[in-house]
This record gives C-alpha cells, structure tokens and sequence, in this order.
C-alpha cells in the first residue's frame, strides 16, 4: 500500500508566507546613539555660548575635547594587590583599560625607585567622555555626602578644570562588597575654551554643579 505523503498546512487555509517583521520604529544603532549630554550640547549650549561671547564661527566654540582620570597610589610600593584593585575599578568608572603610571625619579625616603608603579590613568574622548560626564554630573557628585557644589575656582587659567574626589565610591559601577578601601582620584575636564572664564560659562551650561 502506497505511503501517503503529508503536506504542510498553512494555519489560516493559504499558501504558507513568512511572518511579516513587527511594525513601529527600529531601534537605534550604535551609528544612531548619540549621548544625552552631547546632544544638549549642540542644540542647547552651543547658540548661548555663540551669543554669550559673540562667536560667529562654529568651529570656535568652545567644547570639553578630553578627561583624564588619575588615581595615584603611593601604597603600591608595599602592596602590588592594591594597583591591581585600583586598575579594575578605574576601568569600570571609565569604561576603558587605564594605564600603569610609574615613578619619574627615585625618592629614597619613601623607598621609591625609579620605575616603579604608582598610579594609573586614563584619557577618554568622544563619545564615552560625554558619557562619563553625564555620570559623574547627574549622578555620582550628588552621592558626595553633603555635597554643596563644586568649587568654580580649580581652574588652570587656560580653561581646563580639575576636581578632586576623595572617595571613589560615589561611583555606581564600583562594586562596595569588594572594595578594600576608598580611593581619590582627580578628574581634570580640558577644554577648548583658552580661559577660566568661557570654560566656567561651557561647564555651568552643561550642568557641573559650582558652589555659587
């Protein structure tokens, strides 16, 4: 006897078609992804600062063009652990590898020899700095315990600024559980701005939180 040879049934009684793709709008891609705070940059604080200074040509405006963060850690000369812990945090605030920062020139009173590790650091740009200063504007200075503001007067007379920060904690991407102890750092924002008083004006506008 003849096997009957069983055919595919479309559900609806049709001709089998393939699943039409989900209507609404697609989601964004990584060219699309353009960070909040660079967004509020170029449509809100580059017309005020273009009017505030009577700056004609975009190209001139001034703009945050890096962030350097640095954690120096003078304990590394006993304890190479502690560099370890200071690395894997710093990347984590970051979002990027640091790199080693290693003494200039022997100091025998502290028992330090040329070459040796002290610190770490790392430079970001572009797309993760506005992220990072999106972050520490909005969220990690207002962990600070009783935080009233930053000082508006670290500036180095060229329009870069830097700030210090005693306790890395503040930062949500830091793990509590698995840090030994709190870490400082200091952050310094370079801008483009060539004096205190624009680069004041571009940080103010971007939300930095100056003690009045």
């Amino acid at each position: 006897m003849a096997q009957k040879t069983a055919k595919n049934k479309d559900t609806k009684g049709g001709k089998g078609k393939a699943a039409a793709a989900p209507s609404g709008p697609a989601r964004p891609t990584p060219d699309d992804y353009v960070p909040r705070l660079k967004q509020r940059y170029n449509e809100e604080v580059v017309p005020k600062l273009k009017k505030e200074f009577g700056i004609d040509n975009v190209m001139a405006v001034p703009r945050v063009e890096r962030i350097s963060l640095n954690m120096g850690m003078g304990e590394a000369i006993q304890n190479v652990k502690i560099l370890d812990d200071a690395v894997e945090e710093l990347a984590a605030v970051a979002g990027q590898k640091p790199t080693i920062t290693r003494a200039q020139k022997s100091i025998a009173a502290f028992k330090l020899r040329e070459g040796m590790p002290i610190g770490c650091r790392v430079t970001l740009r572009g797309d993760r700095m506005w992220e990072f200063l999106d972050r520490l504007i909005a969220i990690a200075l207002p962990r600070v315990r009783d935080f009233r503001g930053v000082p508006s007067k670290s500036f180095d007379g060229r329009g870069n600024y830097t700030l210090g920060i005693r306790d890395h904690l503040i930062f949500p991407e830091v793990d509590y559980n698995k840090v030994e102890k709190p870490k400082g750092m200091n952050i310094t924002i370079v801008t483009t701005a060539g004096n205190d008083e624009r680069a004041l004006y571009l940080l103010r506008e971007l939300g930095m939180p100056f003690t009045r």
